[in-house]
């Protein structure tokens, strides 16, 4: 280990400590972000409202899907008829937190871990709806009724890439395609006409790398084989940054698209 710092050893040793601590209860319930909510800030000042564009679009006798709903948290501040609402998630510890939690309520909700093959029928919804979540055009457009409309708000291939070449230099990005130009041209393609499409970079900020240690493991995919231990001469150069500007910041990148199924 070079660690090329002005910190002591008793604050080095320190900071392992508490990194490390992050590091072991690092897990995620849904979509739960609040053990690290006042110590970081992103998607504060999007130029979009994914839930207000989705109510303009949505009455009541609409059959609507939530692909991907986490722990359905989202789903259910929408306030949709339980019994028009379906919704599918495929990570195991989400899948069993919404059997609890959705399906008593009369939501339609099924296991689903493979956007290209969803179990419901053709024709099924007048709206799905997928925030950062995985999706497939032409099975998007299976699903939808004639006139259906797909809005999503999806994690763009740029995403966090500053702060992921700060602790892992090198590490590829996980998906490349998620630009919204390759994407627009996809649902094109489906047979789909993409009504609205939007593309934003914005800033993301910690001011705790203990923080930021979660983060990279609960985001494990853009962080691939992050560890305290391998990363910890970049992990004390992000806290000199820290220590002198307060913060540390990196670069979200989100892209909105509204879609609706020919006629």
């Amino acid at each position: 280990m070079n660690t090329n710092t002005n910190f002591t050893t008793d604050r080095i040793e320190t900071l392992r400590r508490e990194w490390e601590a992050e590091e072991k209860i690092a897990h995620i319930h849904g979509w739960d972000f609040s053990h690290i909510h006042d110590r970081y800030e992103e998607e504060d000042d999007l130029p979009w409202d994914y839930a207000q564009i989705i109510k303009e679009n949505l009455t009541d006798n609409m059959k609507i899907m939530d692909f991907d709903t986490g722990g359905g948290e989202f789903l259910l501040s929408l306030k949709h008829p339980y019994e028009n609402t379906s919704a599918t998630e495929g990570y195991p510890p989400n899948v069993e937190l919404c059997k609890k939690t959705l399906i008593p309520l009369g939501i339609d909700f099924r296991a689903c871990d493979d956007a290209t093959k969803v179990p419901f029928d053709d024709s099924s919804f007048d709206m799905m709806i997928n925030r950062h979540g995985d999706f497939d055009p032409r099975e998007t457009a299976r699903l939808l009724k004639d006139g259906g409309i797909f809005i999503t708000e999806q994690v763009g291939a740029e995403n966090d890439r500053d702060l992921v070449e700060m602790v892992l230099p090198e590490v590829p990005k996980p998906f490349p395609e998620l630009m919204l130009d390759i994407q627009k041209k996809k649902f094109e393609e489906a047979g789909l006409t993409v009504l609205r499409a939007e593309e934003v970079y914005r800033p993301i900020t910690f001011t705790d790398v203990g923080a930021f240690v979660w983060f990279a493991h609960i985001i494990e995919w853009e962080f691939p084989g992050f560890s305290v231990d391998k990363c910890f001469d970049n992990l004390l150069k992000m806290q000199e940054e820290i220590d002198k500007n307060g913060k540390v910041v990196g670069t979200i990148h989100r892209y909105l698209i509204v879609a609706k199924k020919n006629k």
